[in-house]
């Protein structure tokens, strides 16, 4: 500190303008040596009260606030840091599940097909078979029909050569026994 002091006395000596001044430097009529006296009583009012080392002590604060106010910083950015990290952990993580619901509604969705497809398959089979069940059972009718009409046309031609070729008697006589074959047999 007391280096300090006489560093300032030399630099403001030096530094002056009162050295080119001309007559007598020691006077009070030279405005040089005036002013180098104030300027000197004024670093002197400044030491007695020690403005240096209040100076020195609020930039020594600053500084510390400065400090302070870094060492939060880091601590603030290592925290966003972290929770950063954390956030890219998660999405990470929602990525992975968003892939995995899609891989599984892609699963599902192929198992829907596939169970369509096989349903669809059975639909088709079950209604081939009803429409071959109606084939058959209309071709079943169409045979039936046809023997049936078969049937009468052959009693009907029958009727016909036996009308023709037998007499009003001998019907008379299949009339009655063909009756009393029908009240015998329903009692």
């Amino acid at each position: 500190m007391r280096d300090m002091k006489r560093l300032a006395v030399l630099f403001a000596l030096i530094g002056s303008p009162a050295f080119a001044a001309s007559g007598p430097f020691f006077s009070l009529f030279n405005t040089d040596f005036v002013v180098l006296i104030s300027f000197l009583v004024f670093i002197g009012v400044l030491v007695y009260f020690k403005v240096p080392g209040i100076l020195m002590g609020l930039l020594d604060q600053r500084a510390e606030g400065i400090r302070n106010e870094l060492d939060e910083a880091r601590a603030l950015r290592e925290e966003a840091q972290t929770i950063l990290a954390s956030y890219e952990r998660k999405q990470r993580e929602v990525a992975e599940q968003s892939e995995r619901i899609v891989a599984q509604a892609r699963e599902e969705a192929q198992i829907a097909a596939e169970q369509a497809k096989a349903d669809l398959k059975a639909s088709i089979a079950r209604r081939l078979a009803a429409a071959e069940d109606q084939i058959a059972s209309a071709e079943a009718g169409a045979v039936r029909e046809v023997r049936d009409r078969a049937i009468s046309i052959a009693v009907a031609a029958a009727a016909e050569v036996i009308a023709a070729k037998t007499s009003a008697a001998d019907q008379n006589k299949l009339i009655d026994g063909a009756i009393e074959e029908v009240s015998a047999r329903l009692h």
